[in-house]
């Protein structure tokens, strides 16, 4: 969800929510790696039921990675796909439910921000391309070294989207990497498996949601289940917090800040494209014979507790001397509520609302009054009461001035102190205005190069005098004229609005809507759209997609002081509305760029002049950085595409798909996959052999409970029938013992509500909190250290000085050793290197040895 620098707040305010993850590694005995036995018990001393993966978070950074070289090839895209999940198994090690959601076609009002993505994406690799066209011949033109371009197709990442032929070929290696692990990895072995592909209507996170929704409605649902969802997404963390399951928690990566990234035309690392001079790379060892022989660091993950954040909150939400029972639950589905205003994918947050200033804190503190003022609270199950939110808006709207003026002076502080620091690490790194020269500069120590010699020593003294003096007479700053190269100031962009000037309503609609703020009309039309969205999303959290054709149809939000009469502007939302069909979706989100994964006659829509809808599709768009520093962090102003213009053009040309396309723009259904000695196998077997063309109700006393309706597949994965892999470097499964078949989720009407509460019969776990840490969690992080594990009473070894340096030496030695294997496999030893055989053979066995972090 777009939620900038949420977990980084949450994290920092609510530190103990977060553990570092233990991990096992595989090991290695005479050349065979022997994997991890992932049927043993979790190491970080838990026992998860369910393992859900978002797995648009995992596709990503597998098929373009940021920090390392990405995959030359589909194959290799695959490949990293199915290891990073084997990570991901290996350290939550779920015992019942593994389930895979893959974002089909998302609600229009995702949409919008998809389209936004995709078109950003497309225009920053064209810029990309020509800043590195032009750079390359600057420093080529300077006598610099830049290694050669090499030859291939960039990979467009806007193909992760339902309806190409990409996640279509993903769909069918996912169906063969579940069918591997259930037949030949032990701790698959009683596991069901859910595959949700990009060809079933749905955000992944949010089909995992309406899973667990429709699971918990069910009687047979144990309320005891302990939930891990992998995602890196802000809004897992309020969407765990509304299922109202005591056990839950979120796995993702550990964001690490500041990690050096190579640079996009040279290759190394320690600057950015824009600051490349074409240095030749410095060798590594003498005869560079350590280059690209160390292993990239692999990307820790860390788990969520939401059970403790439950308790942060429940701290934090209590409220005495209410006019009715205080209903904790209630006040976290609130809170969940209130989030919204600072950030989501369907609405632009509030102008008044930055988290980073505190507005969460700000919000909570307005929500307390209000409760007591109208003595309710102001969401029920996933419906809002307006009444509610308008009070909110109206206390936001009193303190709005002020907000802007605040945020004006902590910006121009900032600035400040950030253009003294840019002061002080040059002049750091100048050193004195004048220096030595010839024979008598300073020279490294070990340095083998020779200073020239003095010509004339008096000369050389009077020029030392005269740049002493030109030092000291430009201290005070008088008779030297500062360049423009040297000034520390960036350029500014222009903000038209001056939220901190009076007069900033008018300006903003004005600038923003080209409207007058006195019209009245207008601003209503605004703010109803964006109650109407609220209550979208609010719903979508709660009882699942509302409605899959609404959508907020303006680029920026209204003020709170907007949010008047507010209570009559909603009532509810249109009933069976359905989802866009893939290629549909490509057609309402892809620019004409991505084009080439659209059929011929459907692509030509985007780029002959002679289009209908031509006009959806702009070669340059504007950026409004709408009070930000960077284009990423700006509005793309893009044309809203107008659905029914969209399908009066598609039907001219839907005649010309292709059967494969067909098959592509139609909507699928989930798979569940079980191995030979699950109970529910010989169940499904049955199904095949009775050729049953019906749906059939799952017995819960066979799936951990779980219950749903299954359908015959029409290509199965059936027992002993051989799995074709779809990988040219992976082998077939001759011994296949996984089963599949087609499963639908235990259906509701559409105007049936699921309860927001906890389920009877749920125990709650253990306290964590301690009376320091909420303490701790108001005045900042201190010295707190991240806990490893579950087991909070987990003893840590405490390294002194001399391990920390072996410690520091063990890349080094790494690196030696690799070189002396490499030369103990080859006859020709340079004679430089004789000397390692010799001297460091002892070092390095005396060196290696196993720090165990714990007892």
């Amino acid at each position: 969800m777009g939620v900038p620098a949420f977990f980084r707040w949450l994290s920092r305010k609510y530190s103990t929510i977060v553990v570092h993850c233990t991990e096992e590694r595989s090991k290695e005995c005479n050349g065979v790696r022997i994997p991890v036995d992932t049927s043993k018990p979790n190491p970080n001393e838990v026992e998860f039921d369910n393992l859900y993966l978002d797995m648009n978070g995992i596709i990503h950074p597998c098929t373009h990675p940021e920090d390392k070289a990405a995959p030359k090839n589909e194959d290799e895209m695959m490949v990293a796909i199915f290891e990073y999940m084997d990570r991901l198994f290996n350290i939550v090690r779920p015992r019942r439910v593994l389930y895979m959601a893959i974002d089909g076609v998302a609600p229009r009002a995702k949409m919008n921000q998809q389209r936004s993505r995709r078109f950003r994406a497309s225009k920053e690799g064209v810029e990309l391309v020509e800043e590195k066209s032009r750079i390359r011949e600057e420093i080529l033109g300077r006598g610099g070294y830049l290694p050669p371009v090499e030859i291939k197709e960039r990979f467009d990442s806007n193909c992760i989207t339902p309806g190409t032929e990409f996640m279509d070929n993903l769909a069918k290696c996912l169906r063969y990497y579940v069918a591997d692990r259930l037949s030949n990895d032990p701790g698959w072995r009683n596991i069901t498996v859910i595959l949700s592909d990009a060809s079933v209507p749905g955000e992944g996170e949010h089909k995992i949601m309406d899973y667990i929704r429709r699971q918990r409605a069910q009687p047979h649902h144990d309320p005891n289940t302990h939930h891990c969802l992998c995602g890196a997404d802000a809004d897992l963390i309020m969407l765990g917090l509304a299922t109202h399951e005591p056990n839950f928690t979120i796995i993702r990566e550990e964001f690490k800040p500041n990690q050096p990234r190579p640079c996009a035309m040279c290759g190394q690392k320690g600057h950015e494209i824009k600051d490349c001079q074409g240095v030749a790379r410095e060798k590594q060892g003498e005869h560079d014979e350590f280059a690209d022989t160390m292993p990239a660091s692999e990307q820790e993950f860390i788990f969520i507790r939401l059970c403790v954040l439950r308790e942060y909150l429940e701290r934090e939400l209590t409220m005495a001397s209410l006019p009715f029972p205080f209903d904790f639950e209630r006040t976290v589905d609130d809170w969940v509520f209130m989030c919204f205003f600072v950030g989501n994918d369907f609405l632009p947050h509030l102008p008044s609302l930055e988290i980073r200033e505190g507005a969460i804190d700000r919000l909570v503190g307005i929500y307390k009054d209000v409760v007591h003022k109208t003595g309710g609270y102001i969401t029920e199950n996933g419906f809002v009461k307006l009444e509610s939110v308008e009070l909110i808006m109206q206390a936001i709207g009193v303190a709005e001035d002020n907000i802007f003026k605040k945020r004006k002076e902590d910006d121009e502080g900032f600035k400040r102190r950030n253009k003294d620091k840019k002061k002080r690490m040059k002049a750091q790194q100048q050193g004195p205005a004048y220096m030595t020269a010839g024979q008598f500069a300073p020279q490294a120590l070990g340095g083998r190069g020779r200073p020239g010699v003095v010509q004339n020593a008096r000369h050389q003294a009077f020029d030392m005098r005269m740049q002493g003096r030109d030092h000291s007479d430009g201290q005070d700053g008088r008779g030297v004229k500062r360049k423009a190269e040297d000034s520390d100031s960036e350029p500014e962009p222009e903000d038209n609005v001056r939220l901190w000037e009076d007069g900033w309503k008018q300006r903003y609609y004005k600038t923003k809507f080209d409207v007058d703020a006195t019209d009245d009309d207008f601003r209503k039309k605004v703010v109803k759209s964006y109650v109407e969205g609220l209550c979208w999303v609010l719903r979508y959290y709660y009882q699942g997609c509302a409605s899959w054709k609404w959508y907020f149809p303006f680029h920026y939000a209204p003020f709170a002081s907007d949010f008047k009469d507010i209570k009559g502007m909603f009532t509810d939302f249109e009933l069976g509305t359905k989802p866009f069909k893939p290629l549909e979706q490509l057609m309402g989100v892809f620019p004409a760029a991505s084009g080439n994964f659209l059929p011929q006659t459907w692509r030509s829509l985007m780029s002959n002049p002679e289009s209908s809808i031509i006009d959806f599709y702009p070669d340059d768009f504007a950026i409004d950085l709408n009070g930000k520093k960077y284009a990423w962090q700006g509005v793309a102003l893009l044309p809203f595409v107008d659905e029914r213009r969209l399908r009066a053009a598609l039907a001219e040309v839907y005649p010309n798909l292709s059967p494969e396309e067909n098959k592509r723009n139609s909507l699928g259904s989930d798979m569940l996959f079980v191995g030979k000695s699950h109970p529910c196998c010989d169940f499904i077997q049955e199904l095949y052999r009775g050729e049953s063309h019906e749906g059939t109700e799952m017995p819960a006393e066979l799936c951990h409970g779980i219950q749903g309706t299954l359908n015959l597949d029409e290509d199965p994965i059936l027992p002993d029938k051989p799995v074709q892999s779809p990988i040219p470097m992976l082998r077939d499964i001759a011994q296949n013992t996984a089963i599949g078949v087609k499963y639908k989720d235990p259906q509701y009407g559409e105007t049936f509500v699921f309860k927001a509460v906890i389920l009877p019969g749920a125990k709650m776990p253990e306290k964590v909190l301690k009376p320091g840490d909420w303490e701790r969690g108001n005045r900042g992080r201190g010295n707190w250290r991240p806990q490893l594990g579950f087991n909070s009473n987990r003893q840590q070894v405490h390294l002194d000085q001399s391990a920390f340096r072996a410690l520091g030496y063990s890349d080094v030695l790494r690196r030696l050793n690799y070189h002396l294997n490499l030369q103990s496999n080859s006859n020709n030893v340079h004679p430089h290197h004789a000397f390692f055989d010799e001297q460091l053979r002892d070092v390095l066995n005396y060196t290696v040895f196993t720090v165990t972090l714990t007892k």
